[in-house]
């Protein structure tokens, strides 16, 4: 999948140039005059980042960024800014940003910003391949198995989860084995490496019913 660098700034002349940087080191370039303009032609490939002002008419980049939290969450932004200040680069910082970078901004130091930027994008992709995937395997599992699956990565013992469920111990391994088998673990610290991944462990006070009637993607919590 061919990355693009999206390139967010109100000055022509300055987008153009940046444009030419970004093309010359091999990748493809989107330039847009506004952040309403980018909202407006969200991109469909999730490879690539985005080169963001910082001040600019209407959105502002810290307003533009807070939105692409829920429009476009998986690509890293760097800031470029003429007028930056030590507050804002923290702010900007804390609130995700990749890097903070000031104006004029030479080529080397942009290729360096964009890689790093790149290789997050691609962290960030895979991880959510690999949540989709792990998703997909516990859906896979039973009402029962859910729940048994729910009480097992909190720390409960067999003899536990079977009086909780109100039923035996030999019933409860039976169902670990299952579960294990469709998630393809072989230990219970993978289940719960799964569970935390997945946002699936409950409070410790949480209470669960014992004879579940809900389908399975129904007691999942998906982020």
């Amino acid at each position: 999948m061919e990355a693009c660098i999206h390139i967010i700034d109100d000055d022509k002349s300055f987008r153009t140039a940046l444009g030419r940087i970004v093309e010359a080191s091999g990748y493809r370039a989107s330039c847009y005059e506004s952040g309403e303009e980018f909202l407006a032609r969200l991109p469909k490939s999730e490879a690539g980042c985005i080169l963001l002002d910082l001040r600019m008419p209407g959105l502002s980049g810290t307003e533009l960024q807070a939105r692409l939290v829920q429009a476009a969450p998986l690509l890293p932004v760097v800031f470029l800014t003429g007028q930056g200040t030590i507050a804002a680069g923290v702010q900007a910082m804390k609130a995700g940003a990749d890097d903070f970078l000031e104006k004029p901004v030479s080529a080397e130091t942009l290729r360096d910003a964009i890689d790093h930027a790149l290789a997050q994008n691609g962290k960030r992709r895979a991880e959510r391949e690999r949540i989709q995937w792990l998703r997909a395997k516990v859906s896979n599992l039973t009402p029962r198995e859910v729940h048994v699956f729910n009480l097992v990565v909190r720390g409960k013992r067999n003899k536990q989860v079977a009086y909780d469920l109100n039923t035996s111990e030999r019933t409860i391994k039976a169902h670990r084995h299952s579960i294990m088998e469709k998630l393809n673990v072989t230990s219970l610290a993978e289940m719960v490496s799964i569970a935390e991944r997945l946002e699936r462990l409950e409070p410790a006070g949480a209470v669960v019913d014992p004879n579940p009637t809900s389908s399975p993607k129904a007691n999942i919590r998906h982020r």
